[in-house]
């Protein structure tokens, strides 16, 4: 009988994390539904208003004008929103302009998903298989906090080849498996949700040394690291090699919708498009979403793109020296600030959305048990006043 729960197991994930999420809900953090109202507030279905801290869209353009814009004339442009047919047999002139636009932005081969979850369970397999590395089965190492988006396709993967699960960061033991096996993925994050770094550096002397292929998902990065916004693992390669490829949430750095996966090897791109899974059968990008890629990768070509990374930088920075926290000093735009039960960590998130802030508690299994807190994205688009008025909240809050 094959054993069970090796990679999922939602009995216990439903067990002890379901009852903090319903925690949450009636306390009104959940399921918030909302309206612009300018200034940057926002106001919920009850009339409240109040000034969202948990927004990915690290640079502010998510509510940019010429991106909506953008939007709007891909619609017009190509007179659809989405053609009932697979990209595989046909797709909208737009959806290559997009693709082509990201391939020049980055420097490397890409192409486009509606998410990266779906772009991961489609590529991750064909790692795996050995299909992007023209090797045969992979043992595919998974970073113990990588993604879900990633984690989800573990599964899928051990149809394929050996599946294991690596400490946190832990390179002794990443080289210990390239030693022990000819030909080793590893799957991980560039910027992690809760706040810290991939070791790129060194993971690249273990790929020249071993041969080792990464596959890392930089949503968070995206924009926010690079001269032209490539993100903080492409700015640390001199080029996206044939084995490495990056995948990244447009929506976060963009403010447009989709995924993007940069690669080196290009004569891959098609097995990915004919068995990548939703790449090649399932939705691709409407036309809204393309254009909105097309407006935002032209801002990232100017030197306004500097501008708003310098003033994340600033606000980063700001927040830091108001409200000490595990992240201090770090240049990536999540903040954790640990309270320990969920209970605590719930409590202080409802009092700060009543004062005006909407600040995300997290609890298992977003983060280890006993590690709950509140999550916070730095963006561009706060001001000096939102940034020292929160900060002055959550000191009135003690945490440990």
């Amino acid at each position: 009988m094959t054993k069970l729960n090796r990679f999922r197991n939602n009995e216990k994930l439903i067990k002890y994390g379901d009852p903090e999420w319903q925690k949450a809900y009636e306390q009104g953090l959940l399921d918030i539904h909302f309206e612009h109202i300018g200034h940057g507030k926002l106001k919920d279905q009850h009339g409240h208003e109040f000034i969202n801290m948990i927004s990915c869209s690290y640079l502010g353009l998510d509510t940019d004008k010429r991106i909506l814009q953008g939007a709007q004339d891909g619609i017009a442009k190509s007179s659809t929103l989405l053609m009932g047919s697979s990209r595989l047999r046909l797709q909208p002139k737009i959806l290559y302009e997009a693709e082509s636009s990201l391939a020049d932005l980055y420097g490397a081969t890409a192409i486009t998903n509606v998410s990266c979850g779906v772009m991961s369970c489609g590529v991750l397999p064909l790692i795996a298989s050995g299909h992007m590395t023209d090797t045969g089965p992979v043992t595919m190492v998974f970073d113990k906090h990588a993604h879900f988006s990633m984690n989800v396709a573990k599964p899928i993967c051990a149809d394929e080849a050996e599946v294991l699960t690596a400490p946190h960061n832990d390179l002794n033991y990443l080289e210990d498996i390239c030693k022990q096996h000819d030909r080793v993925a590893y799957v991980c994050d560039g910027i992690y949700s809760m706040g810290d770094k991939l070791p790129i550096k060194d993971l690249l002397t273990l790929q020249e040394k071993y041969g080792l292929f990464l596959y890392i998902d930089d949503s968070h990065g995206l924009s926010v690291y690079g001269e032209k916004g490539e993100g903080y693992a492409r700015s640390m390669l001199e080029e996206v090699n044939s084995k490495t490829m990056i995948v990244g949430s447009l929506w976060k750095g963009l403010g447009a919708r989709g995924s993007v996966l940069m690669l080196g090897a290009k004569d891959k791109l098609e097995i990915i498009k004919r068995h990548g899974g939703g790449s090649a059968w399932s939705q691709y990008l409407t036309t809204a979403d393309c254009g909105a890629i097309l407006a935002s990768a032209e801002i990232h070509r100017t030197s306004e793109l500097h501008e708003l990374q310098r003033k994340l930088q600033k606000n980063i920075q700001l927040l830091d020296e108001l409200i000490p926290n595990e992240q201090n000093g770090s240049d990536f735009p999540i903040r954790v600030l640990r309270f320990g039960e969920p209970d605590k960590a719930i409590e202080r998130s409802y009092k700060l959305y009543q004062k005006g802030y909407y600040a995300s508690a997290v609890f298992f299994p977003v983060v280890e048990r006993g590690k709950a807190g509140i999550r916070i994205m730095m963006r561009a688009n706060l001001t000096e006043e939102q940034i020292r008025e929160f900060a002055s909240l959550v000191k009135e809050m003690s945490y440990e």
